[in-house]
């Protein structure tokens, strides 16, 4: 029985940057709104204290880039994963998979995440050019 192998091939390294570009995408998207002065306003509907806002924000906007550009990013989509646990248990409280106040997304940026922290940054990254990035910090 022939085994199974996955090829590395130009559209597997453009698939892979293509992950890596819409969810960093998304997350610097979301976190850039989260740095509007009128966002505080949600937070304390969502149970979140006022003054953590930039925080919020930079959890997402940093880690987004850092994926897109192919450097770190392991660590940025374990960042990002947490986020969107927490997201899913504690801002959605996980009560509905669909409709309105659904855990949908939250949760399929979840399984993004976790791809990208199983598959690396591929070859087309930062990280691949330098070539002196450890392992574990890719």
């Amino acid at each position: 029985m022939p085994g199974a192998e996955i090829t590395h091939s130009k559209f597997h390294d453009i698939s892979h940057f293509g992950l890596r570009l819409a969810i960093g995408s998304i997350f610097i998207t979301a976190g850039l709104i989260k740095f509007d002065p009128s966002f505080s306003v949600y937070l304390p509907q969502m149970g979140l204290p006022v003054n953590m806002q930039y925080l919020f924000a930079i959890q997402e906007v940093i880690p987004g880039i850092l994926i897109i550009a192919g450097i770190l990013t392991r660590i940025s989509a374990s960042i990002l994963s947490l986020v969107m646990l927490g997201v899913i248990f504690y801002i959605d409280k996980a009560s509905k998979f669909i409709g309105p106040d659904g855990a949908e997304i939250p949760i399929i940026l979840l399984a993004a995440s976790i791809v990208i922290i199983t598959i690396g940054p591929g070859r087309v990254s930062l990280s691949h050019l330098i070539k002196k990035v450890p392992r574990f910090l890719q």
